[in-house]
């Protein structure tokens, strides 16, 4: 099957936010709406970063400087957010041209961020080529890099000029970044989505763009509501630092999941079968819902106290009569309890 015969498949979700607004573009075949987009925003040049082959980089039809940049924690830093941005200027890269990021959701953090930075903003294209980047990371606007105290300290909110998510990237994903998109997928079970178990891959991805669209329109700098897409990630960062970044971020979201349904328990906010839910779903994403067996729990509370909604005590997203929402000041001692009795990794 061509490209061309792709287009009609091509799903569009629009994030609403007024002069900021953008689509998101789902389907095989999406990465070909990139030429037209860069003429439409009337750019004379491009810079594509890309974590595939240089020379397998999306076209953006001008004439453009093509840098590689691999995905990962190792090179989400300011270090390299300098880098590309000396690249953009010697490129002669100005405020009307475009940044195009072509990678996971390291790349489209990073890249990001570089174009809200450089001339004090740049558009964006992003083409996000994981699942975890196509459900979660490329939309919404949050930019980062990490620093030695934690991750995603160092932003800023700029929001693409489009998002590209070409499925056809996916079918060379090995299995174990499958599973990081799922665990995305997974917690958006308990944020609104619904169950998208039965889905094909296509339609789990557009259920979960047009979650978060709905709530960064209503959200859109994280003063409220768009706090429950932090399901899971509290815990998730801290076992992402803990364990060096060994396990994947979804994978240490799917058992912050869990996690956070035990919690939520714990302080009598659900029952006994809504928090069971929360090892259901994650399990039969193939997801871990266990702490790995070497990971020390005490060591846990103060990686989660570097969260940036921990603005007073410990805070989480969690579960309860009145929806998801967050709650600030969790007691240590309920943390403690509930870290404690969380299931291990080979462990019966």
């Amino acid at each position: 099957m061509t490209r061309t015969r792709h287009a009609s498949a091509v799903q569009r979700i629009d994030v609403s936010l007024g002069a900021r607004s953008y689509p998101v573009h789902i389907g095989p075949g999406a990465r070909d709406l990139l030429a037209p987009l860069v003429r439409d925003l009337g750019a004379r040049r491009a810079a594509v970063i890309t974590a595939r082959p240089v020379d397998e980089a999306p076209d953006p039809g001008v004439p453009a400087l093509r840098l590689p940049l691999a995905d990962g924690e190792d090179n989400k830093t300011l270090a390299t957010v300098e880098r590309l941005c000396d690249a953009f200027a010697g490129h002669g890269l100005t405020r009307a041209d475009v940044v195009v990021s072509c990678g996971g959701g390291t790349t489209t953090d990073t890249v990001g961020l570089a174009a809200a930075l450089y001339h004090r903003g740049v558009p964006v294209i992003h083409l996000p080529t994981t699942l975890l980047a196509q459900v979660d990371a490329s939309v919404g606007g949050k930019t980062a890099v990490n620093l030695a105290h934690g991750k995603n300290l160092v932003g800023a909110y700029w929001q693409p000029a489009a998002v590209l998510c070409d499925t056809d990237y996916l079918r060379t994903l090995p299995e174990r970044e499958w599973r990081n998109g799922y665990g995305e997928i997974a917690r958006c079970h308990f944020i609104g989505a619904g169950d998208l178990r039965g889905l094909p891959v296509t339609g789990q991805i557009a259920a979960s763009v047009r979650l978060k669209a709905s709530v960064v329109a209503a959200d859109e700098r994280d003063t409220g509501l768009r706090h429950i897409l932090n399901y899971g990630h509290t815990l998730g960062h801290a076992l992402e630092r803990a364990t060096g970044y060994a396990l994947r971020h979804g994978e240490c979201v799917a058992i912050g999941t869990v996690f956070a349904g035990r919690l939520a328990g714990a302080l009598g906010r659900i029952g006994p079968d809504r928090v069971a839910e929360h090892e259901e779903v994650v399990r039969a994403y193939g997801l871990p819902a266990a702490l790995p067996p070497d990971v020390d729990t005490a060591a846990l509370i103060p990686l989660m106290r570097l969260d940036k909604k921990a603005t007073r005590g410990l805070g989480f997203v969690l579960d309860g009569p009145d929806g998801v929402e967050l709650v600030r000041d969790v007691p240590e001692d309920d943390v403690a309890r509930t870290l404690a009795g969380m299931p291990r990794t080979g462990r019966p």
